[in-house]
């Protein structure tokens, strides 16, 4: 049996593009990347074979990127930054550093987390995708 080519998540970025190049959101803990979706659309008609129900391909969708951070909180703070901003690209920066997901899309969520004397600051973040998500190349470190 081949050895496995399974990775860990230590190393992955997000990032918002910043001009031509995608700059990396500080501190990142945890991300659940986009991913794709199909609806159906109902085509069942009066002369359907053996009354089974039948379907078509309809519209592709991506789902919602989440990620959360260890959050020090700044008056520039460039995910507030894209919040405001409507909408933007962003990146996901896989490891290894030569595989990215890249999409735009809109910031609909900004949620700082509990605060308590001994707790760290965090903030979870969620972007809704437009359009298509790209897998692609990007050149090594």
């Amino acid at each position: 049996m081949p050895e496995t080519n399974a990775q860990i998540g230590l190393g992955s970025r997000f990032g918002i593009k910043n001009g031509a190049t995608y700059t990396p959101v500080a501190e990142v803990t945890r991300i659940t990347p986009a991913g794709w979706s199909r609806n159906t659309v109902d085509a069942t008609h009066l002369e359907s074979p053996d009354a089974w129900a039948e379907f078509i391909a309809g519209l592709k969708s991506a789902s919602d990127c989440t990620f959360d951070v260890n959050w020090v909180p700044a008056v520039s703070d460039p995910l507030l930054a894209a919040f405001e901003a409507g909408k933007g690209e962003f990146q996901l920066l896989f490891p290894g550093g030569t595989v990215a997901l890249q999409f735009s899309g809109i910031v609909t969520a900004f949620t700082p987390g509990e605060i308590s004397p001994e707790g760290k600051l965090s903030a979870s973040v969620t972007i809704k995708p437009s359009g298509k998500p790209l897998l692609v190349a990007v050149p090594g470190p």
